[in-house]
């Protein structure tokens, strides 16, 4: 049996489809158990009418994660996460028209999952820790987003009435700026701070070289710039203090959140083998677990995992025209932490260094290498995790420095 579920924020639109395609029972569900049990029933009124026991049932359904895909999977069903823009092309094939409802998403995700199941990618069974660490990886580095977004949003403000704080601070989001910057938001107050005031907050930041730096600032900050009429400044001054209210709470959370990812990801029997990849810190470490996952069966092959990784190249081929071009489709999280990590392999591997510089050498631009080089640390780890080994050096690139001597 194929069921089609089109999930919306409050509802579920449900169709049950038999293998010749026949629609068998369609229903609006509501969110929650009321609902999950609604679905079991229609399930179980219409496998009542078979004698097989060992009838599948596959749910078709553009996410695969919430409480109703852990309740699906619990339940036995396979799900199937279906790409929204895979559902979207597969709908076009049905009708041209453009029409577009939530019944008929749930009868184009049952088609789907009634003819395509062996293209579609079945729910990770991740394990409840690997889930937990998933949870508290991507709210710590959605804080950190939102961090960077606010200090953008404070420069842009400083540049329109106090363009000295903005030479006087470089880290507009570090501890210390915050503090001088509340306690003197204009820039006739800033101009009134005196050393000792500016050398306690540094020391609070715990800067070194505070006598330098305070005396760096105060001058900045008395330095004749272009400005605004007091009552605009005062203006500007008062969306300011909120902005670093903002601020100063996010950096607060984004450090406890911060012990809590390492925790949790210390304690996954992977942490050992991941976090000894050459550019892995354990936030880092924490990210590329997350977006993965750990099921042991999700990637089959390293191609498989460099594939979900958005690492490896895509062919476009037609007639004599052959290209290999970046997949722009992918997981934004686990590329980020990816390209991240090879950015730091850079440094901390010798075999990482020179394979990025021969990409170099053969012309490729800097992020072009960097993304080659984050593809062949993707199937080294696959190769630690299946194999259960630490990561070697001399392992981990003898065959590519083989290659490359021959």
């Amino acid at each position: 049996m194929f069921v089609g579920d089109d999930w919306a924020e409050d509802h579920h639109d449900v169709e049950l489809m038999d293998g010749t395609g026949r629609r068998l029972a369609k229903a609006r569900l509501p969110e929650g158990v009321a609902g999950m049990a609604r679905l079991h029933a229609m399930i179980g009124e219409q496998l009542g009418e078979t004698d097989d026991e060992d009838v599948e049932v596959q749910v078709g359904i553009e996410t695969d994660r919430g409480p109703w895909v852990a309740a699906l999977v619990a339940a036995g069903y396979t799900v199937l996460a279906v790409n929204p823009l895979q559902a979207a092309r597969f709908r076009d094939r049905l009708g041209v028209s453009g029409a577009k409802s939530d019944a008929g998403d749930a009868h184009v995700l049952a088609d789907m999952a009634r003819t395509h199941s062996h293209e579609l990618r079945p729910v990770a069974g991740d394990s409840s820790e690997a889930e937990a660490i998933k949870v508290l990886a991507r709210v710590h580095k959605t804080l950190i987003w939102e961090r960077t977004r606010h200090a953008q949003r404070l420069r842009h403000a400083l540049l329109g009435y106090f363009p000295a704080a903005l030479v006087a601070f470089e880290d507009l989001d570090a501890a210390d700026t915050l503090e001088l910057l509340a306690k003197a938001p204009t820039p006739a107050r800033a101009a009134r701070l005196t050393s000792s005031q500016i050398s306690a907050a540094l020391k609070r930041a715990r800067r070194k070289n505070i006598a330098e730096k305070a005396a760096a600032v105060q001058a900045a900050l008395r330095t004749e710039h272009l400005g605004q009429p007091e009552i605009v400044a005062d203006a500007y001054a008062a969306s300011v203090q909120a902005l670093i209210a903002v601020l100063t709470t996010l950096n607060t959370q984004v450090k406890s959140l911060q012990g809590q990812v390492e925790t949790h990801f210390g304690q996954h029997p992977a942490a050992e083998i991941i976090s000894s990849q050459p550019g892995l810190g354990p936030i880092l470490s924490a990210r590329v677990l997350a977006e993965f996952g750990d099921d042991p069966g999700r990637y089959a092959t390293s191609k498989a995992r460099k594939n979900y990784a958005g690492t490896s190249p895509i062919t476009r081929a037609s007639g004599k025209k052959k290209v290999a071009l970046a997949r722009f489709v992918h997981n934004d999280r686990l590329i980020d932490a990816l390209m991240s990590q090879a950015f730091g392999a850079l440094k901390a591997s010798p075999g990482a260094r020179a394979y990025y510089d021969r990409q170099r050498a053969r012309g490729a631009g800097h992020n072009a290498a960097l993304r080659q080089l984050a593809n062949r640390l993707v199937g080294i780890l696959h190769g630690c995790l299946k194999t259960g080994t630490l990561y070697d050096e001399t392992t981990a690139w003898s065959h590519h420095a083989e290659n490359v001597a021959a």
